[in-house]
């Protein structure tokens, strides 16, 4: 049974994911160190700017034992930036990942904030369409064979996939009132690996 979640609490729009567990029932943790992960059931990795994001995870500790738990099959989910920085492969980009998801992301993908949009898409796992949130979104260019696309855009373009006990959206689910996300993340990713 999932009793605690963490959300990693270094920079971007963590807050709006605590709310989102606590809505369905589930304990949320802020992660800032490495001991904030112990005796949690997952993970997830907010949007903001991934730069950022890698640099504080390598500040504070945190990058090398979360890609330690997630190659162990620990489940994390990444939103937008949190999906940037479990890919594999950033293209044009060198920055501090955790690299541990088998697919090539395009950061900013949609072009500048002003282009950001909204769109419902199928999501694999959900019973109706979801509608998603992309802020200055990044696109799955290239899915690897571990990992499986979970909902596109009309043009077919991949902007969710999954691979094991890891999840990335290129959308904000936390910036809706929608929870079903969250709870695909729980009770199909978490609970299916089980507590750790």
């Amino acid at each position: 049974m999932v009793t605690k979640i963490g959300v990693l609490a270094l920079q971007g729009d963590f807050a709006e994911h605590v709310a989102a567990l606590r809505r369905i029932g589930v304990e949320p943790v802020e992660v800032r160190l490495p001991s904030d992960l112990d005796g949690l059931s997952g993970l997830i990795i907010p949007g903001g700017e991934s730069t950022t994001i890698g640099k504080l995870m390598v500040r504070f500790g945190l990058l090398e034992p979360i890609a330690e738990r997630a190659r162990a099959g620990f489940p994390i989910w990444g939103t937008c930036a949190g999906m940037i920085l479990l890919a594999k492969r950033i293209e044009g980009h060198d920055q501090p990942a955790i690299g541990v998801m088998n697919i090539t992301v395009r950061r900013n993908a949609f072009g500048r904030q002003v282009d950001s949009f909204e769109t419902d898409l199928d999501v694999a796992g959900l019973d109706r369409p979801y509608h998603a949130i992309f802020i200055r979104a990044p696109l799955i260019t290239e899915v690897g064979p571990e990992a499986t696309p979970i909902a596109t855009l009309a043009d077919g373009a991949v902007v969710a996939a999954r691979q094991g006990a890891l999840l990335g959206t290129a959308f904000h689910p936390e910036l809706t009132d929608d929870d079903r996300m969250h709870r695909l993340f729980v009770e199909r990713v978490c609970e299916g690996v089980g507590a750790r």
